[in-house]
C-alpha cells in the first residue's frame, strides 16, 4: 500500500501532560515549597497538595505508556496504580516526547494539563487569590519552557485565572508574549456565580484572544463544578471498575455538545465572528446530527427568543468552531463531507488512557486512506498549523 501519509506533517491537537513533581517547587522561593502544587505519600498512596495540606487530586500519572526501551501500552485500569517511575519519559519530559513524536510520525503536539483539571478548575480549592495566581503564571512559564525545549513540537495551552476575567485578559496577553498559542477555560463559570460565558462581562477577554489569535479550547470535563464526577457516577450500581472506566470515559465526550450548542445560541459568535473555538476529546461522529437538530429546533422551539441570530447554528460552527478525532472510523469521512474539511482536526489523547498507540500512521491510512490528498493534508495539518500558528 502506498504512504497515503507521504509530506503531512501530522498535528496531534490533543495530547496531555504528566506534571513532574518539581513543576512548581523547582520555580518559586523556598517561602513557598509548601504552598504551590507539590507531592506527597498518605497511606502509602502520592497526592498532589497545595497551600499545606489541601488535596488537589492523586498524584498518578494518568499515562498508560509503561517505562522502558518498548514503551508499551497497557490496556485497563492497571494505569490507576502507577506513579510517574512506572511510565515511559515521554509522559513528562520534553525531549523524550519529542523522540516518540519521530517515532510515531507526528511532528507536532498540543498539549493539555492534568493536575489544574482541563478547565482549570482545580485550582478554586486554594482560597488565597494571589496563591491561586502565582500557580497559575508558574505552570505558564514552566509550559513556555518547554515549548521552547521541544524545539517547537510541543505546544501546550495556557491556564487562564478565569475567576478574575481583568486578570485572565494579562494572562492571556503575557502567555502570548511567552510564545504560547491558546487557552483552556471552564466551560460553566456560572456554576460559581460568575456571569455565563455569553454575557457582555466577558468581551474583554473574547477581544484579546481574537486580537492575538488565541484560540479557546474546551476540552471534555472543563466544568466548574466537580461534584458530578461521571468516573463515580455514569455508570449503574452493577459495574466494576474497568465498565465504570469506559462508560465514563464515552459519557464525557458527549457533555461537550452541551457547551457547543450554548455557545452557538448565545450571540457571543455574532459579537467576535472571528474568535475560534475547539470542542477538544469529544469526537466528532455525533456533530452533525448535533447541528442539525439545533438548526432545526431554532425554528421549532425558539422562533422568537433566537431570532436575532444572524446565522444558523450550522453556519457558526462551519466559521468558527473546530472538533477533533481519533478511534473513530467512519464518521470523520461523514463529517468532513457534512460539515467541511475546515473544521475537523485529528489528535491522539497521547499518553491517557483510549490514546492512539502506537499504530497512528496505519489507522489513519485505514481511515482516511481513499481520501484526496489535499483533503488529507487539510485535515491532519494545516487546519491546526492555521488555528494555532504552527511553522509547517
Amino acid at each position: 500500500m502506498p504512504d497515503m501519509l507521504s509530506g503531512i506533517k501530522i498535528i496531534d491537537t490533543d495530547s496531555h501532560l504528566t506534571e513532574p513533581h518539581d513543576l512548581w517547587t523547582s520555580r518559586v522561593p523556598a517561602k513557598y515549597q509548601e504552598l504551590v502544587p507539590h507531592v506527597k505519600t498518605v497511606n502509602g498512596r502520592q497526592r498532589w497538595f497545595v497551600n499545606g495540606d489541601i488535596s488537589l487530586r492523586g498524584a498518578g500519572p494518568d499515562s498508560v505508556i509503561r517505562k522502558g526501551a518498548e514503551a508499551q501500552k497497557v490496556p485497563g485500569v492497571a494505569f490507576n496504580d502507577f506513579t510517574i517511575n512506572d511510565v515511559h519519559e515521554s509522559s513528562y519530559e520534553p525531549r523524550a516526547r519529542v523522540a516518540a513524536l519521530d517515532r510515531l510520525g507526528i511532528h507536532a503536539q498540543i498539549l493539555y494539563p492534568n493536575v489544574a483539571g482541563f478547565g482549570n478548575s482545580r485550582f478554586l480549592k486554594i482560597h488565597d487569590i494571589d496563591l491561586r495566581n502565582l500557580c497559575v503564571t508558574v505552570y505558564n512559564d514552566a509550559m513556555g519552557d518547554m515549548q521552547r525545549a521541544s524545539g517547537q513540537r510541543i505546544f501546550p495551552m495556557a491556564l487562564v485565572p478565569w475567576w478574575n476575567i481583568p486578570m485572565a485578559v494579562k494572562e492571556v496577553e503575557r502567555v502570548n508574549a511567552l510564545g504560547l498559542r491558546g487557552i483552556v477555560i471552564s466551560s460553566d463559570p456560572h456554576v460559581l456565580g460568575m456571569p455565563d460565558l455569553s454575557q457582555k462581562d466577558w468581551d474583554p477577554l473574547w477581544e484579546a484572544c481574537t486580537a492575538l489569535r488565541m484560540p479557546i479550547n474546551f476540552h471534555i470535563g472543563a466544568n466548574a463544578d466537580e461534584s458530578f464526577d461521571a468516573f463515580a457516577h455514569a455508570s449503574w450500581p452493577c459495574m466494576g471498575r474497568e465498565a465504570r472506566l469506559a462508560l465514563a470515559s464515552a459519557y464525557m465526550y458527549l457533555d461537550n455538545a452541551r457547551v457547543l450548542g450554548n455557545l452557538l445560541y448565545s450571540g457571543l459568535l455574532d459579537r467576535f465572528p472571528e474568535c475560534k473555538f475547539v470542542s477538544v476529546e469529544s469526537g466528532v461522529g455525533w456533530i452533525p446530527f448535533y447541528l442539525q437538530a439545533l438548526d432545526y429546533q431554532l425554528t421549532e422551539a425558539a422562533p422568537n427568543e433566537l431570532a436575532h441570530l444572524k446565522l444558523k447554528p450550522s453556519e457558526y460552527f462551519a466559521r468558527q468552531i473546530y472538533a477533533c478525532f481519533w478511534f473513530e472510523k467512519v464518521p470523520p469521512q461523514n463529517v468532513i463531507e457534512s460539515i467541511g474539511v475546515r473544521n475537523v482536526m485529528f489528535e491522539t489523547d497521547y499518553p491517557h488512557p483510549t490514546c492512539l498507540y502506537p499504530d497512528i500512521r496505519e489507522r489513519l491510512t485505514k481511515t482516511l486512506g481513499h481520501l484526496e490528498p489535499a483533503v488529507l493534508k487539510r485535515v491532519l495539518q494545516d487546519n491546526a498549523a492555521e488555528l494555532y500558528r504552527i511553522p509547517i
